[in-house]
């Protein structure tokens, strides 16, 4: 039987224990080592596949209105009580439906579920199954985000959910995006309880799984977020699709953006996903003039060619702009590569100086604390202007959005504009 928490309970019990403070960003700041995932509640079960000759359902006996017209007695389809529905979506022939969030536009029949596994077609209407329910609540500093250049210091209320629309071998949050919504223990909370819990922070965030899986929740708490005064930020990995985007941007401060490889077959191979996806959603987010970040987690032998990465840094230079923030950070075995070793630092700095000969301005080498790159320079006189260790700021010389050494203009989202 499911345990219902109150929200004490919960951030004392659930994001306290398993699904906080051991969480890692979407791109993996931290092992899950110490983590002890909660026990998992009975797996729903799905609908029995169709056989070859399936047994004909008798169709129901007609009856006689007074105007002489037949009339069927169908029984009403009963939606669960508490289900919210979905966001972009569309109707199909036969109970079918067709997502519209994501690039993989599952077509779902009735009684099933996505991909993601987070909605379900009842009746020919999509439902999400997490709206309100969240298996993980817990405050970060927002360096953790990554976010470097928004409200450095600041601490951020993040949410996240069961399930994922990628598969990705290396996740760091596996115990949460790759299990069903009925395997973990979640909360019930509403938008507005969400952004009441948020006050007295500076942000709210969508992170540790993909923020898409649960749009409709994170776009109504973002949106009164916005109107409470709020910050509002949220990592992705790009999938989503540009319509449902452009709405969400609109109500959105900052975003982070994992870029996993510059290679279509890692994307295929590690994650069951596209790299096309993810270039559209970079390119989408910077034109909008939302404040943009971007991470990289480097992989030993698996998208640690210089090469590559050469590429990429290229591209972000050509097709973004040079001022985009870059995150490479340190990958750590977890979920289904636990045979590859850590990423050797030499490896991080290599890829930064790479970065660094490409063009671009503000390269950060994460989850590896103490690194001088955790710092944030100057790009035109050198002097280091928010000093970094790990996730705490031990310094800010960023006055009004400029250095404070040579006013040379910082982009980002700072305390004092």
């Amino acid at each position: 039987m499911r345990v219902k928490l109150t929200r004490r309970e919960f951030l004392q019990r659930g994001s306290l224990a398993a699904v906080g403070a051991g969480l890692a960003s979407c791109a993996g700041p931290q092992r899950l080592a110490e983590i002890v995932p909660l026990e998992p509640t009975a797996r729903a079960t799905p609908p029995p596949a169709p056989t070859s000759t399936p047994t004909p359902t008798p169709a129901p006996e007609p009856t006689l209105t007074p105007e002489g017209l037949p009339t069927f007695a169908i029984e009403p389809t009963v939606i669960p009580e508490g289900l919210h529905e979905a966001r972009y979506y569309d109707r199909l022939f036969g109970d079918q439906v067709q997502c519209q969030l994501c690039f993989r536009k599952c077509i779902v029949p009735e009684g099933w579920r996505g991909f993601c596994r987070n909605k379900v077609n009842i009746g020919g209407r999509y439902y999400t199954l997490v709206y309100g329910r969240p298996s993980a609540l817990h405050i970060d500093p927002i360096e953790k985000e990554p976010s470097f250049h928004m409200l450095p210091g600041g601490n951020i209320l993040c949410t996240g959910t069961a399930g994922c629309n990628n598969r990705c071998k290396f996740c760091q949050n596996w115990h949460l995006s790759q299990r069903d919504f009925e395997e973990m223990n979640h909360m019930l909370i509403t938008p507005e309880e969400t952004v009441a819990e948020a006050m007295g922070f500076d942000a709210v965030s969508f992170t540790y799984n993909e923020p898409t899986v649960f749009y409709e929740h994170m776009f109504d708490v973002t949106k009164l977020a916005k109107e409470a005064g709020l910050g509002t930020i949220f990592h992705t990995n790009g999938g989503m699709n540009e319509e449902p985007m452009a709405a969400l941007l609109e109500h959105m401060d900052a975003v982070t953006v994992d870029l996993k490889a510059f290679t279509q077959e890692f994307y295929e191979e590690l994650s069951l996903s596209e790299l096309e996806p993810t270039l559209r959603t970079l390119q989408q987010v910077h034109q909008s003039g939302v404040h943009l970040e971007i991470v990289n987690l480097v992989i030993p032998t698996l998208n640690d060619d210089m090469d590559d990465i050469r590429r990429m840094c290229r591209w972000i230079c050509d097709t973004l702009s040079e001022e985009v923030p870059l995150h490479f950070t340190r990958f750590f075995p977890a979920y289904k590569l636990t045979t590859l070793p850590p990423t050797p630092i030499e490896t991080l700095e290599s890829a930064a100086e790479v970065a660094d000969e490409e063009g671009l301005y503000y390269v950060y080498i994460g989850n590896c604390p103490g690194h001088e790159r955790n710092s944030t320079f100057c790009p035109a006189c050198g002097e280091k202007i928010i000093q970094r260790t790990h996730f705490a700021v031990i310094s800010l010389e960023v006055e009004k959005g400029r250095c404070r050494f040579c006013g040379h203009r910082i982009p980002g989202i700072w305390w004092d504009v």
